[in-house]
């Protein structure tokens, strides 16, 4: 639950401004709030956003960044359960702004808390023992909460397999939430075999499966990434037979068989290494985030960087945050009149902190 101290429509005058106007106001805001601001950028924004973050990486890599400075107000350039969990490990001082409220992500909106409790409810009395949840951090603060009251703990798409052997470890069925496709290559790359998986749809709240209940060691949330969903193995195939140099380098919430079919997998600071680290001339095709792939091209002008998929578009709600909202966010902070504060109700603060420090624990 976020309780949104302020949040109105942003002024014309900011949409109608030049694109010189805005970076200019933005400048000159940044220089005027100095050390009291800090504007952490996440890897699939706008280059147009990007250029004015303070620092740029993963949801939470940039969390941790934000809790180390001093400043007063964090503007965090994401999405919503990125400024979430923001605010989770934020000092007391600290106030966490998302620039557009629109800046959502469907992947965490599939996952709601009275989902996950009916979910609950109906496996522990069909398996007659409770499960062991864990939790992408793309998620909700709230679902962030459900897996830290009940015993989980948070994983990223760097530290899921060491989290999910932790989880194995503890004797339980486990409920990954709220990718499928993270929870099952994830599973697979430990050694459990596909039959051993069953997927909870939480709309028709049914679980389907190939396997007896007593089989099943995991069981997957019904979601995905709109963003990653969009690459496939038809993609790859045709890249193999066009352009057989190409390496295909994909992120792992993509779906099974893409993963399984690329040359190499992993986070999206994996991603990135791995093109750094590549010799000149290398060939890439990317399964991730059209902005972030295109920041690669033009930052590695020595190797041949494409999207794995040739009709690929950024992420939509990564695109909300635009210089309009982040000019008007800026001058509303000198005015000492933040919009937009994302503050966490202090319930669900407490066990979703639970769940994130479980995760640093392990």
């Amino acid at each position: 639950m976020l309780d949104l101290f302020k949040q109105t429509t942003i002024p014309e005058r900011f949409l109608q401004a030049t694109e010189a106007e805005l970076k200019r106001q933005i400048i000159e805001t940044k220089k005027e709030l100095g050390e009291d601001l800090f504007i952490p950028g996440h890897h699939y924004q706008r280059d147009e956003v990007i250029q004015f973050a303070d620092a740029t990486g993963d949801s939470l890599q940039l969390a941790l960044y934000s809790k180390e400075k001093t400043a007063k107000y964090i503007v965090f350039c994401g999405v919503h359960f990125m400024a979430e969990t923001a605010d989770l490990l934020a000092r007391p001082h600290q106030r966490v702004i998302l620039p557009d409220m629109r800046a959502g992500c469907s992947m965490a909106d599939m996952a709601t808390e009275r989902q996950t409790q009916v979910c609950r409810d109906v496996l522990t009395e069909r398996f007659g023992e409770e499960l062991l949840p864990i939790t992408y951090v793309n998620s909700s603060a709230a679902i962030k909460a459900f897996v830290g009251k009940y015993g989980g703990a948070t994983v990223t798409s760097s530290n899921a397999k060491k989290v999910m052997t932790w989880a194995l470890g503890q004797g339980k069925r486990i409920l990954f939430l709220p990718d499928q496709h993270l929870g099952r290559n994830t599973a697979v790359d430990l050694g459990i075999p596909l039959e051993q998986m069953a997927v909870w749809d939480p709309i028709k709240e049914v679980l389907n499966q190939t396997s007896a209940d007593e089989q099943i060691q995991l069981i997957l949330w019904k979601g995905h990434c709109s963003v990653h969903q969009h690459f496939t193995v038809e993609q790859i195939f045709s890249l193999r037979r066009e352009e057989p140099d190409v390496k295909v380098i994909v992120h792992p919430e993509c779906n099974y068989d893409v993963v399984q079919a690329a040359d190499f997998v992993g986070s999206t600071k994996y991603i990135i290494e791995t093109i750094e680290q590549s010799p000149p001339g290398s060939k890439f095709a990317v399964g991730t985030e059209m902005n972030l792939v295109n920041r690669l091209k033009t930052h590695h002008p020595d190797k041949y960087i494409r999207s794995l998929n040739p009709h690929m578009c950024a992420c939509v709600t990564m695109n909300r945050i635009d210089l309009p909202h982040l000019a008007w966010t800026l001058e509303q902070l000198i005015k000492n009149d933040p919009m937009n504060v994302i503050k966490v109700d202090d319930t669900i603060r407490r066990d979703a902190k639970v769940a994130i420090t479980r995760m640093f624990n392990i």
